[in-house]
């Protein structure tokens, strides 16, 4: 095989972000992002102060979103939003683009607004995933976010939120891959559940993606790697079947 488990396991951003899990839930889903050792928790930014003082030491980062998840917020409370975030021990923050502005032609709206979330989160050191939600937009408007977020620099260009009709779809990876610069990234979201798709995706050019079914995609990669495998007491937690 051509991976390690940190290989893969440093792929999965452990995705919390349903509203309705509890306290307890998130709580948990903490803690199976640290037995597990993967690269980030993504979790609701009411809980991020605490993630972060309860990943502090780990190699897991702490991270949230910025205009979730329909991307309507105006500028200025998206970067009102990351300043929270990056005060509360964010270091990767996934921000949702404008889908209006997007679909409407309004380029230099986008383009300012995106601008505006990565200077605050770039100058602090920290990285912005830049989501696109594909499921809404043709394949020219995805080319030429991917062309500003290359321009703007941006850390990540991520395919949807997760919550939309749609994920990661091979078509849209690839093209984003192919016309995103070398020095972006590509984060997959969206119905990637199974070891199988996780490995699909990163042979086609994916360096992250956002997960619920961590422990059940982690647990299958120990056994193929033949490595000491446990039945973990906390399972997943619930979270949008299509993520």
């Amino acid at each position: 095989m051509d991976y390690s488990y940190q290989d893969i396991a440093k792929m999965i951003d452990h995705s919390l972000l349903n509203p309705t899990l509890t306290a307890a839930e998130l709580e948990r889903g903490i803690q199976i992002a640290l037995a597990y050792d993967v690269a980030s928790v993504c979790i609701l930014p009411y809980a991020l102060r605490h993630c972060a003082e309860l990943l502090a030491g780990s190699n897991v980062r702490a991270s949230t979103t910025i205009g979730f998840p329909h991307g309507g917020h105006t500028t200025k409370i998206k970067v009102a939003e990351a300043g929270q975030a990056l005060a509360d021990g964010g270091e990767e923050l996934d921000m949702v683009v404008n889908i209006s502005q997007a679909l409407s032609g309004n380029w230099a709206y986008v383009r300012e607004d995106i601008k505006a979330v990565i200077d605050v989160t770039h100058t602090q050191g920290r990285k912005v995933k830049v989501i696109f939600e594909n499921a809404y937009l043709n394949d020219d408007q995805k080319i030429r976010l991917c062309e500003i977020c290359g321009e703007l620099n941006a850390d990540w260009v991520k395919t949807s939120t997760g919550y939309a009709p749609g994920g990661a779809t091979d078509a849209d990876l690839i093209l984003m891959r192919k016309h995103s610069p070398a020095k972006v990234q590509i984060k997959a979201a969206g119905g990637v559940r199974t070891l199988d798709r996780l490995l699909e995706v990163r042979a086609l050019g994916v360096s992250r993606s956002g997960a619920t079914q961590t422990v059940a995609m982690l647990e299958d990669c120990k056994q193929r790697l033949g490595l000491t495998t446990e039945a973990p007491s906390a399972t997943d937690t619930g979270n949008n079947p299509n993520y």
